[in-house]
């Protein structure tokens, strides 16, 4: 980050002293103008140990577990795992849809991406928070990787915040 300094004037009893004013650059947030897909999902029961479901287009419907190394018998999906593999098909298809606008199709075709969601405390706060690992497999070419990587919403709405609303139901 950079840290932009101006001049500022600033009045002491009788004499003004000129002093550099600090201006930190803020985190910008992604919008949306407009919404061309919406998934929909809905948990129920005991939260990580609940159920999931997807109403939308052929639906999906999963049973939740903790998983071992969080104290739960891992016998279910945990939503880190459906994470994981959100990022993974997204970001392989960014990748493969920057190829094919930058004439670049065929070193994309064998590309495998492999991604890994860590569960953690973070660094001085309290509660759990998200690591984000990706591999890509298959492609040489890391100003390709780069660019997919830009493209990929999951990578961008990371990177750069996205607008979370939470609402009482009605």
């Amino acid at each position: 980050m950079s840290l932009l300094f101006s001049r500022a004037r600033v009045r002491h009893a009788s004499r003004t002293c000129i002093r550099p004013a600090v201006t930190v650059p803020t985190r910008g947030l992604l919008t949306l103008k407009d919404h061309k897909y919406s998934a929909h999902a809905t948990a129920r029961g005991q939260g990580r140990n609940g159920q999931v479901i997807s109403d939308d287009d052929c639906g999906l419907e999963l049973r939740l577990a903790m998983p071992r190394s969080l104290g739960g018998k891992g016998d279910g999906q945990n939503p880190e795992q459906l994470f994981a593999m959100g990022y993974a098909a997204c970001f392989l298809s960014a990748i493969q849809m920057v190829a094919g606008q930058t004439g670049k199709t065929d070193k994309a075709r064998n590309a495998v991406v492999h991604t890994q969601v860590h569960l953690g405390q973070p660094e001085g706060m309290e509660g759990f928070a998200l690591q984000v690992d990706i591999q890509v497999e298959g492609i040489d070419d890391m100003e390709l990787i780069q660019a997919g990587h830009k493209a990929c919403p999951y990578s961008r709405a990371l990177a750069h915040g996205a607008v979370v609303n939470v609402t009482k139901a009605q």
